[in-house]
């Protein structure tokens, strides 16, 4: 079984999702966007799993921060380019495995998935 968690190292969620993991005995690859970056080609493998709708997170700091004209203005382009300038806005995390990719982090959740 082969594992990939993206995120960033700092979200509380993150945490718990790593945590748990752990705690599963679960080994796993952690993918950082700030420290590991983030490309198109691995943008839109999320994308083309999950829509662009899905993996953009309007409830964060990020979004808020975004002028009324970038959030009035979102369509799939739009919506790509500020992933990939500000990978904070993506919904996380993001779990992959093995080549499933599932958002959000409930321990039941993770249950059901290992």
């Amino acid at each position: 079984m082969t594992i990939h968690i993206y995120g960033i190292k700092n979200c509380d969620t993150m945490k718990k999702a790593l945590t748990w993991l752990q705690g599963q005995e679960k080994s796993y690859l952690f993918h950082d966007y700030r420290t590991d970056g983030l490309d198109e080609a691995l943008l839109m493998s999320f994308v083309c799993a999950l829509g662009w709708e899905a993996l953009l997170n309007k409830r964060g700091t990020t979004f808020r921060n975004l002028s009324e004209e970038q959030k009035n203005n979102l369509n799939e382009h739009n919506a790509i380019k500020l992933m990939l300038e500000n990978p904070a806005i993506i919904k996380r995390p993001l779990l992959c495995v093995d080549g499933a990719f599932h958002l959000g982090f409930k321990p039941e959740q993770y249950q059901g998935i290992f």
